[in-house]
């Protein structure tokens, strides 16, 4: 035959490798597919591979009857051959251990300031200089440093070398929205004639040299960014990479690896690779090394003995601990509080603890624990499951509270629930945020739900509390004023509003969580707002972790700390497994996975049983 019997190339996504097949090789095309574990048959001649599948699965091209007529399209073809450099330099380094480059880049052979060129003018503490020593070692890299070791610097370094080796000409930094001051401000810093730093707005800005794009907007910007990568050669950084840790399966992660291998050199920043477990870390390195990383992630994990993971995996990456940043030491407290009352009645009603009252309105309570997340609520306040007459309507406690009435049913007693009860764990806020104004401190209160927010602003309203979270319109200011306002003794948010991003410890060093879900990147990333680098020496940071007794609270911490004794093994972090294991304290008064979901089930289960 004349024309090629198999034509390699991309998709429109460019996260698709497609093979189309010539008439007479349907059957050879056939037996292909069957050798890659995801993919798909789009008709008898044509295959389509997720582009990972693909590059892990090259060996079986190998196979295909014809080899000599099969033709590559240039850019994946280049794609492939640097595939398999980046494949090849990944793998010295693993046979070589924690002897490899990247990690015998240490004080006495770390990068040396010319070889950022003239430009730049930033100071690099030891550990930044060695980070980036490690990952200008590499081709590609990935640096897992806690929160406030300067990820940021380290990645413009990074860039800096490249520039003034020639290899780049301009970098894409995809970032949450709150971290554009920090690349913005960094970028002023860094350099003596700042380059030309631009956050994204409807299209790239054809004259940025570095170009801020948050991850919301990377789906519907592809081809825009797509074309500004390849107008220069370019470094892409991801930062706060945790947010595409679904990979090609998400729509941030499918982004995000379209646009990797567009770029000379890929770079991860997050000091939270493997929130969920192995999965999340295989579509982290997966975007790094395409058709490699998820290989070795899985190979390292398979046994189970993280501490054989986390020596295996460590060449790849490089990492600053809390440790080595040298902040003074703290430890999470936990306070459970007892459950009482109608709080209790209603909650074992949830749950399926039925008392002879609970019985009469049982149709009603199946439906409201069907939605199992709203134990999470419930745990805290049953009143929240109530609809207000606004989206973020604020529970309105009534003082003194009346009595319950002997013949009204559980269901109605619910709508009525803050007029009998205010729930435990608001008391014991208000304790606390007592105590410590008397004091002159200034306390962070965590929630994972709005109405507790606004609720808990009205509760504490003496103290002047600053409130953000996600429908806060003037949230600078709100921040602004808990720094500087003498009289505004609280900040109340949630981790998804205010997790990333932000600096607080110089003004608060007290943190109380009202309630916690399962995502264990967001716990740690919370608590990393006031325990950072720059903290003072003499700081003493305390954080208290309320939990009702013998409800989903329980189950919460149980899977946080299963998941941070897998990062912290897979990092080889004793501090991070440490904040798994927190520390009682006598009694005072959801990103669910599969897991998680068995667990609470377990939990609904047990309790309905008793």
């Amino acid at each position: 035959m004349n024309g090629p019997s198999l034509r390699l190339g991309l998709d429109v996504s460019r996260t698709n490798a497609l093979l189309r097949a010539a008439d007479p090789f349907g059957t050879d095309l056939t037996h292909l597919a069957a050798g890659f574990p995801v993919g798909g048959q789009r008709g008898p001649l044509l295959l389509e591979v997720p582009l990972d599948d693909f590059l892990s699965g090259l060996h079986l091209l190998s196979d295909w009857p014809a080899p000599e007529s099969v033709e590559w399209e240039e850019e994946l073809l280049a794609l492939v051959s640097d595939v398999l450099d980046d494949a090849d330099q990944a793998s010295r380094y693993l046979e070589q251990g924690t002897s490899g480059a990247p990690e015998a880049a240490d004080e006495h052979t770390a990068v040396l300031p010319q070889a950022f060129g003239p430009g730049w003018r930033a100071d690099l503490t030891d550990f930044q200089r060695r980070d980036v020593s490690r990952l200008l070692a590499m081709r590609h890299g990935a640096n897992f440093s806690v929160p406030g070791a300067g990820k940021t610097r380290v990645g413009l370094a990074v860039y800096a070398a490249m520039k003034e080796g020639g290899t780049a000409r301009r970098l894409l930094v995809v970032s949450p929205k709150s971290a554009y001051e920090s690349w913005i401000s960094e970028s002023q810093e860094c350099f003596e004639v700042p380059p030309v730093t631009t956050v994204m707005e409807r299209t790239p800005d054809p004259h940025a040299e570095i170009l801020v794009v948050n991850y919301e907007r990377l789906d519907r910007s592809l081809a825009a960014l797509a074309g500004w990568l390849r107008a220069a050669p370019s470094m892409v950084i991801l930062d706060e990479a945790h947010r595409m840790k679904l990979g090609a399966q998400g729509t941030y992660g499918s982004a995000c690896m379209a646009l990797g291998p567009l770029s000379r050199r890929r770079l991860i920043l997050t000091g939270t690779p493997a929130p969920n477990g192995a999965r999340d870390l295989e579509n982290l390195l997966s975007f790094v090394w395409p058709g490699h990383g998820r290989r070795v992630v899985t190979q390292a994990v398979a046994g189970g003995d993280l501490a054989y993971a986390s020596s295996v995996l460590r060449p790849l990456f490089t990492r600053t601990t809390k440790k080595e940043l040298g902040l003074p030491p703290f430890q999470p407290l936990v306070r459970t509080v007892p459950l009482e009352g109608l709080h209790r009645e209603i909650y074992d009603a949830l749950v399926g603890r039925f008392t002879t009252r609970a019985e009469l309105s049982r149709g009603d309570f199946d439906a409201l624990g069907k939605a199992m997340l709203r134990l999470l609520m419930a745990a805290t306040s049953p009143a929240l499951l109530v609809e207000g007459s606004t989206r973020y309507e604020p529970l309105n406690f009534q003082v003194p509270p009346l009595e319950i009435p002997a013949d009204e049913s559980l269901f109605v007693l619910l709508q009525q629930l803050p007029q009998h009860e205010m729930p435990p764990k608001y008391r014991e806020v208000r304790d606390i945020i007592s105590r410590n104004a008397a004091a002159g401190r200034k306390t962070l209160v965590w929630s994972t739900f709005v109405r507790n927010i606004t609720s808990l602003e009205v509760l504490l309203a003496e103290y002047c509390p600053a409130v953000v979270h996600g429908g806060t319109l003037d949230r600078e200011a709100q921040i602004t004023r808990f720094r500087r306002d003498p009289d505004c003794f609280v900040l109340i948010s949630n981790p998804a509003t205010l997790g990333e991003g932000i600096s607080l410890h110089h003004d608060c060093h007290d943190a109380v969580y009202v309630d916690r879900d399962f995502m264990a990147g967001r716990f740690l990333q919370s608590l990393d707002r006031i325990h950072r680098l720059g903290l003072a020496p003499d700081a003493e940071t305390r954080v208290t972790v309320l939990a009702s007794e013998g409800t989903i609270d329980e189950v919460v911490a149980l899977r946080l700390a299963e998941k941070l004794e897998f990062m912290g093994g897979i990092l080889d972090d004793p501090a991070v497994r440490q904040l798994g294991d927190l520390q009682e304290e006598p009694p005072v008064a959801a990103g669910m996975d599969e897991a998680d979901v068995r667990a609470l089930l377990e939990h609904v289960s047990a309790a309905a049983a008793s």
